[in-house]
């Protein structure tokens, strides 16, 4: 999601890492690891991969911080973006080396199997870029069963913008299926590492 001014731990972030700041490296794994290991091995379903690929992303962003955008979104949404497009294109590797020492299965489930962790990735990416409210909104309505209403008490707003939240972020979450994840992102946002 796009804003006008990014916020300013993202714009001082970027800065940091242009300068070559290693405690600026550190303090971003602190903040994004989980996230990146998390997303990747929901992907490639295995954590020796999921490990590989949170180390390509950390390098990656190391030895490219120009590559983020702040017009494009935060550097939160960028993060993840990175990930979920290594991880896709780790997985459809891992299922091709498969397939090629004849693992079983064949070209066409291969795609179906790299099609379904897209989508995931797609769906994992527009939680995470959605705005924060949206996000405990679905989050509240998903993990803890909560209903409208009791999402809006828990949040303290009104019903009617508990009902907006979770119209919005249900919306959103609906695209992971009909736009692909690569291709759809903005330059610099997709592509491999």
């Amino acid at each position: 999601m796009a804003k006008d001014a990014p916020p300013r731990w993202d714009r001082r972030m970027q800065q940091r890492l242009a300068r070559g700041e290693a405690a600026a490296l550190g303090e971003l794994y602190d903040r994004f690891a989980a996230l990146v290991h998390s997303q990747a091995h929901r992907v490639l379903e295995d954590d020796d991969d999921a490990d590989q690929v949170t180390r390509e992303v950390f390098g990656y962003i190391w030895e490219h911080p120009d590559a983020y955008d702040p017009k494009q979104g935060s550097m939160r949404s960028w993060v993840a973006r990175l990930t979920n497009g290594q991880a896709v294109e780790r997985l459809r590797r891992n299922e091709a080396a498969a397939l090629a020492e004849g693992g079983g299965g064949t070209a066409e489930e291969l795609e179906q199997k790299v099609r379904r962790a897209a989508v995931a990735a797609r769906a994992d990416y527009i939680v995470t870029s959605m705005p924060a409210p949206l996000r405990a909104a679905l989050e509240l309505a998903y993990f803890q069963r909560r209903d409208y209403r009791q999402t809006a008490a828990d949040l303290g707003v009104t019903e009617d913008e508990a009902r907006r939240r979770l119209r919005l972020g249900l919306q959103l979450l609906s695209t992971a299926h009909t736009r692909p994840l690569e291709g759809s992102s903005p330059p610099g946002y997709g592509r491999s590492l």
